[in-house]
This record gives structure tokens, C-alpha cells and sequence, in this order.
């Protein structure tokens, strides 16, 4: 018997009961991915309300790389309700906040000192490493990327580059923000990466002479493999061709590694496979294993420059999430959750490549460890993006036990964010799913276009 168990359709009557109460109560602008309401979760599974058991590939878009209720977060946070909840450390410190702070200091790249304070999420972590970069540079301007995702406070809005949903009919925006290109080599007109990569760092040059000059740009924050917009992979050159331009111009990087770290891409943060140290660096997402916080790490004499109450907040850095995200360090390193992660992306890699060469609606795979994804087109050649049929296969999958999201500008990605965790037989299990859908959906739309 596999991990899969379905008693009734999505939604089920449990489900259905609690969907009519949530559309009374809670207003339609939170997306929900799923049509049904977890009551429990352990690893890569997920249990609904009707006893549905599914496979979960979203991990809570990247919350859950040491998967659902990791054992030692868990018993960590048991003994911490048991001392303490709350003191604030703007009021009474705590020593979690301090040894959380020195271990990611330890294990952020680079060997300069560095210091870290926490938030609660990776808009705010966005927000204040831009406050922080604007304070020690005395530069306003802070540069983004096309398709990158930021979050959705205003600041890492305004930074964010996807207008629907995210953007439409929210501005104005907050000023001095400007937009680079990212190369997406799957979509590039050019005959090589390297041809686009020279000319994007060509014309980011003639940027400065025709939108905003160097000396007024405080930084640069770039997803090293953006998330959002659609799992899209840079090479190395274009992303030490940019640290470098930053390093000429005084201009601080930023890393966001909301999405892309702790251990998703088969290393601790996406940014090492480029060979680039950054100056400052958001975290979120899997940090915590579900419990809300966010860090900003950086060079120590850029993270002294805000003067006392400058920066902070009151749930910032809480007892119960530096202690979980204490654990959730632990749980990757001495579990080998980065081996891992290359191994899930190995199998799916292998998997889906070769069912690309058998279905032509797919487009491009992409994988980078365990962060991993398919986009659809509707033709090989023209690559129009398919969202309708992404649509389909994720629903069919959801009916078939397992949880499934879709990414990129024109939504026609399907994103792989399974718990590092996740067992071989639940991997396998969770990709027959996803092959079965991906055929089915496409005979089906085939057998359905006009002759």
C-alpha cells in the first residue's frame, strides 16, 4: 500500500462544510493552492479533513525542507512553551535569539564577521535589509530583477516585478526602485547563454548612463534562482558579471534566499553555487519549519549602521522560532539533508527529462538540487506559454493525492518543493502521480484541439 490514500474526491463533505465557512469569514484575496483543510501532517504528508492522505511536492511554497513536524523542532518547542513565550527581546533578551544569530553568521557564505537580527517574514526581512543598505550607503535607488518576487509589503512590492496578482491596482509604488533584466535561456532570442549573459551586463552598464547613476544606487538584491517567477536558473558568469559590476560601482548585493535556502538547491543557500559572497541576505520560508520568522544577515559593519531602534519589531526573532529554526540547522546538517536534496533532484531530473522527449507540451525542465520545474507550452516551437493546461494537471494530480503549485510569469510552471525528508518510495510515488497527470491531461487536450 503507497503513502496515497484517498477516501473521497477534493473537496470532501468535511471539506465542503468548512469551504462555505471560509468564504463567509475570510475575504477571497488569500490564494489557496488546494480545496481542502489539513488536521495533520508528518514529513512529506499531508491528512485532510475527510482522511485524504497526499504527498505534499509545495512545502508550504518552501516552508517545510526539514518536511512537517520535524521530530527535533518539535521536542524544541515543547521545552521552550514550557520556560517562556514571549519576553520580547526589545525588553529582556534571551539567549536564543543570540545563538540562532551566531549560527547563521557561521554559516552564511563568507569568512568576514558578520551579524544578524530577526523579523517575522521575508517581506520584512526584504524591507529592512533595504533600509539597512540605504542607511550605511546614503544612496536611496535599489535595483530588482524582471520576474523576481520580493514579497508583497509595499517597499518589497515595489521591488517585486509581476504585475497580476500581485501589483494590479495597489500603487503608487515606492520611488527609486528599477528593474534589470534576468536571462531566461530557455526564452532567450540569442544562440548561446553566454551571448545573452554579455549582452544583459552590456546594457546594465548603459543603464546607469540612461535611468539612474551608480552613485545613487544603494544596492542590487537579486534571487539567485528566481522562485515566483518561474524556477528560472542564471549562469555563473551572468551572477559574478552582476556582483561585479556592484563591487566597481559601490553598490551592495543582496541575496534573497527566502525561497532558495536552507538546503532546497543541494547547498545550505543557492548563491554558493555562483562563487558569489553577498553583502546582505533575507531568510525565511524554511528557516523556521513553518514557525514565522526571518533573518537578515550581513557584513558587520553594514548591519551597524542603523542607530539603536532603528531596526526591529516586536515578535521579531520569537523564542519559538529561533529555537525551531536552531533545530531545523541540525535536522539538515546531521541528517545530510543537502546530499539529499541532490538526490531528489537527480531522480526527478531523470524522470521528467525523459518524459519530455515523449511529450511535446513540454517545454523545459529545470533543476538546480531538490528546487526543481516543468514548464508547458503550447507548441515546442512558438513556446506559448500553457497556463490552462498546467491548470488541469495540477487538479488532476490533486484528485490523484498530490499537492502540486505552479509558478513563473505566465503561470505555465509546475514547481517541485517536496520536504527534503520526503522517502524514495514517497518520491516515486508522488512523480508516477505527476507523469500519470502530465500524459493524461495532454492526450486529452490533444484529442480536444480543432483538426
Amino acid at each position: 500500500m503507497g503513502s496515497i490514500q484517498m477516501k473521497t474526491r477534493i473537496p470532501g463533505p468535511k471539506a465542503i462544510e468548512l469551504l462555505a465557512r471560509k468564504e463567509k469569514s475570510v475575504p477571497k484575496g488569500p490564494f489557496n493552492t488546494i480545496k481542502t483543510f489539513a488536521v495533520k501532517a508528518n514529513g512529506a504528508l499531508i491528512t485532510d479533513v475527510d482522511g485524504n492522505t497526499f504527498i505534499d511536492f509545495a512545502g508550504a511554497i518552501g516552508t517545510l525542507n526539514a518536511g512537517h513536524c520535524p521530530p527535533r523542532v518539535v521536542e524544541a518547542l515543547h521545552r521552550q512553551i514550557d520556560s517562556y513565550l514571549h519576553p520580547c527581546f526589545h525588553v529582556m533578551m534571551y539567549e536564543p535569539y543570540v545563538e540562532l544569530a551566531e549560527k547563521l553568521n557561521e554559516i552564511t557564505p563568507g569568512y568576514h564577521q558578520k551579524k544578524t537580527f530577526f523579523l517575522n517574514s521575508g517581506a520584512e526581512a526584504v524591507e529592512n535589509a533595504v533600509k539597512i543598505a540605504r542607511k550605511y550607503s546614503g544612496r536611496k535607488a535599489v535595483i530588482s530583477f524582471e520576474r523576481g518576487f520580493h514579497g508583497r509589503t509595499y517597499m518589497a512590492m515595489s521591488l517585486t516585478s509581476k504585475v497580476k496578482p500581485y501589483k494590479y491596482e495597489f500603487g503608487p509604488f515606492v520611488p527609486d526602485t528599477y528593474k534589470w533584466a534576468y536571462p531566461y535561456y530557455y526564452r532567450s532570442e540569442f544562440s548561446s547563454q553566454e551571448q545573452l549573459d554579455e549582452a544583459l551586463l552590456a546594457r546594465f552598464e548603459t543603464f546607469f548612463q540612461s535611468e539612474v547613476p551608480p552613485e545613487e544606487v544603494a544596492a542590487v538584491i537579486m534571487e539567485p534562482i528566481q522562485g515566483e517567477g518561474g524556477f528560472v536558473v542564471p549562469s555563473k558568469k551572468f551572477v559574478q558579471g552582476v556582483k561585479s559590476l556592484c563591487e566597481k560601482h559601490s553598490i551592495l548585493f543582496i541575496a534573497d534566499e527566502i525561497q532558495t535556502g536552507f538546503g532546497r538547491t543541494g547547498k545550505m543557500f543557492a548563491i554558493e553555487h555562483f562563487g558569489v559572497v553577498p553583502d546582505l541576505i533575507t531568510m525565511s520560508k524554511s528557516i523556521g519549519a513553518g514557525l514565522p520568522i526571518s533573518a537578515v544577515t550581513g557584513r558587520a559593519e553594514i548591519m551597524d549602521s542603523p542607530n539603536i531602534g532603528e531596526i526591529g519589531g516586536t515578535y521579531g526573532g520569537s523564542p519559538l522560532g529561533c529555537v525551531a529554526a536552531l533545530e531545523v540547522i541540525r535536522t539538515i546538517q546531521e541528517d545530510n539533508l543537502l546530499d539529499r536534496s541532490q538526490r531528489i533532484g537527480e531522480t526527478f531530473y531523470k524522470r521528467l527529462s525523459g518524459l519530455r522527449e515523449r511529450i511535446e507540451q513540454i517545454g523545459d525542465v529545470r533543476q538546480v538540487g531538490a528546487m526543481c520545474a516543468i514548464e508547458f507550452v503550447k507548441d515546442p516551437q512558438g513556446k506559448e506559454p500553457d497556463k490552462d493546461l498546467v491548470q488541469k494537471i495540477i487538479q488532476a494530480s490533486h484528485q490523484n493525492g498530490l499537492i502540486l503549485m505552479n509558478a513563473g510569469l505566465y503561470g505555465n510552471v509546475i514547481r517541485i518543493l517536496v520536504p527534503l525528508v520526503v522517502s524514495d518510495e514517497q518520491l516515486n510515488e508522488g512523480l508516477d502521480v505527476l507523469e500519470k497527470s502530465i500524459i493524461n491531461c495532454c492526450q486529452e487536450q490533444k484529442a480536444q484541439a480543432p483538426r
